[in-house]
């Protein structure tokens, strides 16, 4: 019996981390374990207030089969630059250590988290170790920061997109999660010599999140206890981040002020989420609510709470990013209202589904109009949008899917 393949995966968050990449990438390592021996170089646990003590620089640690080296770094505070610097400094830095100091590795397994560096972890990895790198992209820098402004220094976005242009190039093979990237990607290398690489769609456990009604007593609880009862719930549940022009959206719910029967309900943690509180709380909007990140084990019924969910990205953010957040609302079968340019993946999803009604960004009386759209249409006709959704994600979407096309990439190497 050949010896298993080692593949260490250096991916920054992991279990039990609450981002959506750490979800994701737990959930892929414990379906490929008994495949690949695999080693998992991740921080400390920390994105959304989550404590797992680290007490030495490098410590170890096992989910299951799965090795875990633990890298102790300084705390950030998301609202400043330089914090996030030293943070994503600290963590190149460390993860390499870590990287070199394991042996007999087969392939190296990178995401673009942190921007760039994530990628160049890999590189420099694949050359010093002699193993092969697979480099997963799920958002693409320096084009996501330009899109929001993060700086305006044109040299550091033409060195940015240059050595992650070469991170791409010298991996063995590159992932993508939508369809738009594999065109950004090929756009990246005008069509000519573009690297390997495959699209495979980022999933929810489509067994684990099923469409519930707001009778379900786990739902009607949650309910309850944030008076939410008979109310007509527009939830956005994820990172509230800089990539989503949140502090634009929650702008318009001024419109709604006199509408008592509305309520938007932002789920989750991130940059503008103090910005977003301290607008409502100026402008006295009481159909505003925030709620922090909810039990990965109770998101199932905070989706099912909601009568539609908002799904948006910020304008220029087109093949660059697929907000994740779309799975667990097509799992959760409810309609989606998506603030997204045409053609990206998830405005793609949506119009093939027929699960939701699109907005372009930026265009906030559009947004205003397309919630009272929603607000007046008839139950029978939104549940019938919300189940589109769950069939297409039946159909086209599923975890046993992804992680399959994830299992074939590394085992061809």
């Amino acid at each position: 019996m050949e010896p298993k393949k080692k593949i260490v995966f250096v991916i920054n968050y992991f279990y039990p981390d609450l981002a959506a990449t750490s979800q994701l990438l737990t959930e892929l390592t414990k379906d490929l374990q008994e495949d690949f021996s695999i080693t998992v170089i991740a921080a400390q646990p920390g994105y959304a207030g989550e404590k797992k003590e680290v007490k030495e620089t490098f410590e170890e640690d096992y989910l299951e089969q799965i090795k875990i080296v633990r890298i102790k770094l300084p705390e950030v505070d998301k609202n400043s630059k330089l914090s996030r610097i030293r943070y994503i400094l600290s963590y190149f830095a460390l993860a390499n250590i870590a990287l070199l100091k394991e042996k007999g590795i087969d392939i190296i397994f990178t995401i673009s988290q942190p921007p760039i560096l994530g990628g160049l972890i890999g590189s420099i990895g694949k050359f010093l170790k002699r193993a092969q790198h697979v480099y997963s992209i799920h958002d693409f820098n320096p084009e996501q920061a330009q899109a929001v402004s993060y700086t305006n220094n044109q040299l550091i976005f033409k060195a940015a997109k240059m050595v992650d242009k070469w991170n791409c190039s010298y991996a063995d093979h590159v992932l993508v999660v939508g369809r738009d990237m594999a065109e950004t990607l090929r756009q990246r290398f005008s069509n000519k010599s573009v690297p390997d690489h495959s699209v495979i769609s980022n999933w929810t456990n489509e067994k684990e999140i099923l469409p519930l009604d707001k009778q379900q007593p786990m739902v009607a609880d949650f309910l309850a206890k944030h008076r939410l009862q008979d109310k007509f719930i527009v939830m956005y549940s994820g990172n509230l981040g800089l990539y989503y022009d949140l502090e634009n959206i929650v702008e318009i719910i001024k419109e709604f002020k006199e509408e008592t029967g509305i309520v938007f309900l932002f789920i989750g943690e991130g940059a503008v989420k103090e910005r977003m509180q301290e607008f409502a709380k100026a402008n006295q909007l009481e159909n505003v609510m925030f709620l922090p990140y909810q039990p990965k084990e109770f998101i199932r019924y905070s989706l099912n709470a909601a009568d539609v969910h908002l799904v948006v990205n910020q304008k220029g953010i087109k093949g660059v990013s697929v907000p994740s957040k779309i799975y667990g609302v097509m799992a959760a079968g409810k309609p989606i209202l998506g603030v997204l340019e045409q053609g990206s993946e998830v405005e793609r999803l949506i119009s093939e589904s027929g699960s939701g009604v699109v907005v372009e960004p930026q265009n906030y009386a559009g947004i205003v109009d397309s919630i009272k759209k929603l607000y007046r249409m008839n139950q029978d006709e939104l549940q019938r949008m919300g189940l589109n959704g769950r069939l297409y994600l039946e159909e086209n979407l599923t975890r046993e899917n992804s992680i399959g096309k994830y299992r074939e990439v590394l085992k061809s190497l």
